[in-house]
């Protein structure tokens, strides 16, 4: 009596939640063939990260989604995936002129205040840890809104973390490679905090997986612990891969920030290093380079 009504609420929720997804996915095809042959075409690895976003998240609905229902370390896999690797995948495909259209909608465009730093950091921390309070948490396997809700705020605060990271949108002029380094430790730091509870607790803070538990030979406790220790896991190896990309983000930055400058110092041409810095750091590089090659021309011409 039970396996039909759990196969209709996981049927039903995959088509609440992948659904909307699958329209945004079309959205954004026709938008990237709309760019196909303009000045800012998106280029091919940003579309793959995009869909790649979406293939994971109908991966983890459609695979895990029944598993969830019984193990807590198959629904901590889950929660990862839609609200970090997605989430993260699905940012590394925007580009400016992708969400132009979003951001013209004045609604939108003042949402873009989310994304600050100093806002989307505890936004998606409180999120994060409102929605693991067990009354919540055991709301969300009992009902199939309650839980589609639960992953559109993972997905969606998840999004707005990444935004500010790797994201289009212009950041404060403080959050350069520095700022986003702070950034990253801090994310990190906080889901770590949870994952270490999650792990080292003695306490049993969902009972509603118990039934789940016996039929697959595991303590809820084991099952819990599990669960942090996949957390925390998945934490690390993200953190350094993070670390990584900011590691050569910075190089790469350093080295175009030096070419204009030793251009502009050897056609005579005025250009300060801050100002230099300020345009590598905002992706305006090439810009800047095209403007003093244009002053060099004139130059030359008179």
């Amino acid at each position: 009596m039970h396996a039909l009504p759990l196969a209709v609420s996981t049927v039903l929720e995959a088509a609440l939640q992948l659904g909307p997804l699958a329209l945004l996915a079309l959205l954004y095809a026709r938008r990237v063939q709309a760019l196909a042959g303009s000045k800012h075409p998106v280029p091919g690895w940003r579309q793959a990260c995009f869909y790649a976003g979406f293939v994971v998240i109908a991966t983890a609905l459609t695979a895990l989604d029944s598993a969830s229902q019984e193990l807590l370390y198959m629904h901590m896999v889950e929660h990862l995936l839609v609200g970090d690797i997605a989430a993260l995948l699905i940012v590394l495909g925007l580009t400016g002129p992708v969400i132009g259209p979003i951001l013209r909608i004045k609604l939108f465009d003042r949402l873009r205040a989310l994304s600050h730093p100093a806002i989307a950091f505890p936004l998606w921390t409180i999120d994060l840890y409102v929605w693991h309070i067990p009354v919540l948490y055991q709301a969300a396997l009992r009902h199939t809104g309650v839980h589609a809700l639960e992953h559109a705020m993972f997905l969606g605060f998840g999004i707005n973390m990444w935004m500010c990271l790797v994201g289009p949108l212009p950041t404060p002029g403080w959050f350069g490679n520095l700022g986003r380094l702070f950034y990253i430790v801090a994310v990190r730091l906080a889901g770590t905090v949870l994952g270490n509870i999650f792990l080292w607790s003695g306490t049993v803070f969902y009972p509603f997986y118990s039934r789940g538990d016996a039929v697959h030979h595991i303590s809820p406790l084991a099952d819990q612990n599990i669960a942090g220790a996949i957390m925390m896991v998945e934490e690390s190896f993200l953190t350094l891969g993070l670390f990584c990309w900011l590691f050569l983000r910075a190089a790469r930055e350093s080295e175009e920030r030096q070419n204009l400058l030793d251009y502009a110092q050897s056609q005579g041409l005025e250009l300060t290093e801050a100002r230099a810095a300020r345009a590598v750091a905002a992706g305006r590089g090439p810009e800047l380079r095209q403007r003093l090659e244009g002053r060099a021309g004139t130059a030359e011409r008179t």
